[in-house]
């Protein structure tokens, strides 16, 4: 019979394995980008999941099992759309509206599942995992609002307005 024990390793498989793959996919948003802004946030984020691997790989350690990635259709779906929606939007001022667009649906998805994880661990009374999950979390909350911002600050109303660069952004929007 299954245990919620199984069920919290699996969720973490799953989430070992979308983390590999934003390690893949975010260098590709970073140079994609024509916000240098975003670019820098790409790159810091970039960063951060490496540490959510060595995080994960430190909570299955907790458990004193080995890592084990299972593979995770719903972030291979969300990175194939993401590549749809830059092929699209290419060259289009409405570009790094759209990279957000695409990034935050992994935002999302990564605080939905390492939410319910979290609350695993804490029904599970595992502290170790409940406090690395929380850590993991409270980067993907942060790098979400960031993206949020920086979409608030300048990528949709470039994208609104079609200016491809903040100088006639800024003109625009002045006078």
């Amino acid at each position: 019979m299954k245990t919620l024990e199984d069920l919290f390793l699996e969720g973490l498989g799953d989430m070992y394995y979308a983390e590999q793959q934003l390690v893949k996919a975010l260098p590709k948003l970073a140079k994609t980008t024509t916000d240098e802004d975003l670019r820098e946030a790409f790159e810091a984020h970039l960063e951060e999941t490496k540490g959510h691997v060595k995080k994960v790989e430190e909570v299955f350690a907790s458990f004193d099992r080995e890592p084990k990635a299972k593979k995770c259709a719903a972030i291979l779906g969300i990175i194939k759309e993401a590549d749809e929606i830059l092929s699209e939007n290419k060259k289009a001022p409405t570009l790094n509206a759209a990279i957000i667009f695409a990034a935050q649906k992994a935002e999302h998805y990564e605080i939905a599942s390492y939410g319910t994880l979290r609350e695993w661990a804490r029904l599970l009374k595992h502290s170790t995992a409940e406090d690395l999950i929380e850590q993991i979390l409270d980067e993907e909350k942060a790098a979400d609002k960031k993206l949020t911002s920086l979409a608030e600050l300048h990528c949709n109303v470039t994208a609104e307005i079609g200016a491809e660069d903040e100088e006639e952004m800024a003109m625009r929007h002045s006078g």
